[in-house]
């Protein structure tokens, strides 16, 4: 189907074209990462292989200090919560942030962090949080705090524990396969989950990779899934270039060196599934 972005720099510079769509379903990505254009074009490509027509709105926190594109850029490319707060979606995605090293409450964007979890209960039927903005969900909504890890989790993971309702999916061998990129972990304790939260796709060595809250209508993804073929490897790279204390991304590389693009497959059931879960919830009203 088709994915049409009603904002972005993508669309203001003419990289993406937008076609006809029948019914699409309404989904804001508050777009949190440095690399705003190509977090863009991360969204648009999956969302445009999937099975329902999607209109994508992209916001920022006005609250943030940018230290890239100038203030005056991004609030001219993108809106605000305070221009769409008044609306109704189908669906919000908030991204991950480079700033999982920092408490919670020292990011500048904090108090609005929360603000737009609260929002996005009360004006969208499920809400998608990644990697950082997985774990400050997690915070906000059971008080589950994190910590640094001696080594950053880096590479493609697989699920080893999946819930039974997606070994249909994933096959019971667990095929579910995630990048991850991040120097923090939430303290979870499978065993006592606060709330409603339930784990459905988990690996033995970094703990769960999705979990979910009905009570909140929210689903947290620890990784990223929209990562496109070579986003880890430029991370890798960039690191290395700076001189910063990097490992190769676990199950990457191949043995020749070349990209094993073994997640797209996942990724695409992971957002499928999202979708499904307010697609019927929009036919049902």
């Amino acid at each position: 189907m088709t994915a049409n972005a009603t904002n972005g720099f993508l669309l203001r510079s003419g990289e993406w074209h937008n076609h006809f769509q029948l019914n699409p379903l309404s989904i804001v990505v508050v777009n949190l990462m440095p690399t705003k254009e190509a977090t863009e074009r991360q969204f648009l490509t999956q969302f445009n292989q999937l099975d329902h027509d999607v209109d994508i709105t992209f916001i920022y926190p006005a609250t943030h200090h940018f230290k890239g594109t100038p203030f005056s850029v991004i609030s001219r490319v993108y809106q605000s919560l305070v221009e769409i707060e008044g609306q109704t979606f189908d669906g919000v995605i908030i991204t991950g942030a480079p700033v999982e090293q920092l408490p919670f409450q020292q990011v500048d964007y904090w108090e609005e962090f929360q603000t737009i979890c609260d929002w996005a209960e009360r004006h969208a039927h499920q809400t998608l949080l990644e990697c950082w903005a997985a774990q400050a969900g997690l915070y906000h909504d059971f008080a589950i705090t994190k910590h640094p890890v001696n080594h950053k989790i880096f590479g493609i993971y697989q699920a080893d524990q999946l819930a039974p309702e997606l070994a249909n999916d994933f096959g019971a061998g667990g095929l579910l396969k995630m990048p991850q990129s991040r120097h923090t972990n939430s303290d979870i304790d499978p065993q006592r989950l606060p709330g409603d939260l339930q784990i459905v796709a988990s690996n033995n060595q970094i703990g769960p990779l999705i979990l979910r809250s009905n009570q909140h209508h929210r689903t947290y993804i620890t990784g990223h899934p929209e990562y496109e073929v070579d986003t880890l490897a430029s991370e890798y790279y960039r690191d290395r270039k700076k001189r910063l204390p990097i490992r190769q991304p676990l199950h990457y590389f191949n043995h020749n060196g070349e990209i094993n693009f073994s997640w797209k497959t996942s990724s695409n059931i992971i957002y499928q599934n999202w979708l499904h879960a307010f697609a019927l919830q929009k036919v049902g009203n």
